[in-house]
């Protein structure tokens, strides 16, 4: 436990067993107090056995990693209305119109996070073409 502003807040480190295990980083870190924060590591197109999806097919990719993101939100007791910010790395800036396609039928229309896209020249992997992180705020 970490004492913030006079009051007790606990942070937990959170790895879904319904995602790939990671090596290195934590997928969530949760911090609660009156509220609950979730700081969601950047996710990318492996699925829960460790499996790269969509090679190639930034479309693909960035359904897994939507994918991803909403098992984590689910374990963790959230969802993606519950999503104040998110960043989305990419190596296809020429082809925002997919990520933005796809992007739309995860997130709720009437609560839109706080958005920045960034255009990267590579990710952890050569093959990933988009990393998504968010922040999820509960009470």
């Amino acid at each position: 436990m970490c004492r913030s502003n006079s009051m007790l807040m606990s942070v937990s480190y959170v790895n879904p067993e319904s995602v790939h295990q990671p090596t290195g980083y934590t997928h969530v870190v949760s911090a609660e107090d009156s509220r609950k924060t979730l700081y969601i590591a950047g996710q990318v197109a492996i699925d829960p056995k460790g499996n790269m999806v969509g090679a190639g097919d930034l479309e693909a990719q960035t359904r897994q990693v939507y994918e991803n993101l909403a098992l984590v939100l689910k374990k963790m007791g959230a969802s993606f209305s519950d999503v104040v910010k998110q960043n989305i790395y990419t190596t296809r800036m020429d082809q925002l119109d997919v990520i933005r396609k796809i992007r739309s039928q995860y997130l709720p229309q009437n609560r839109l996070p706080a958005s920045t896209v960034i255009g990267v020249t590579s990710l952890a992997r050569k093959e990933f073409l988009i990393e998504i992180e968010m922040i999820a705020v509960l009470k």
